[in-house]
């Protein structure tokens, strides 16, 4: 079993997961205690067990940026609730990338200003938006 510490915000750390095949096309991810299933839809020759690895880099991007946003907003004690993400990945050419992704924030706020500050600041925090950022066109947006 993977252990990686909580404290993972050291130059120095690194962040390591495994990933197992468990049937034909599936495999299994593992960070720390967490598990996910990665898979191809049946229409492209998977069983459908997971989501496929373009949807979880979507996700992770998501989650990261998502995570750096409520921690923002709860340090400043801020009024922003029911915070929604809409992240959109564009495919482009052989082989397949994303060619843009974008983020759209949606929250339950009187001080959209706010939430656009703490946006930026969330985006710039997170590991997930630094490192695509040099290979994506990568956009946030308040909607």
């Amino acid at each position: 079993m993977l252990v990686i510490p909580h404290n993972c915000h050291s130059a120095d750390m690194n962040i390591q997961v495994a990933v197992q095949q468990v049937s034909a096309t599936a495999s299994q991810a593992q960070a720390r205690t967490h598990q996910v299933l990665v898979d191809r839809p049946l229409e492209k020759g998977g069983e459908d067990q997971g989501m496929m690895g373009g949807e979880y880099l979507l996700v992770a991007l998501g989650g990261c940026f998502m995570s750096n946003l409520l921690a923002a907003v709860k340090a400043r004690d801020a009024s922003i609730r029911d915070v929604r993400l809409d992240v959109t990945g564009t495919l482009a050419g052989t082989p397949a990338h994303f060619s843009d992704i974008e983020v759209a924030v949606k929250a339950q706020t009187e001080d959209r200003e706010l939430l656009e500050k703490l946006v930026v600041i969330a985006d710039r925090a997170c590991i997930s938006s630094n490192t695509l950022r040099s290979a994506v066109n990568l956009t946030f947006r308040v909607v």
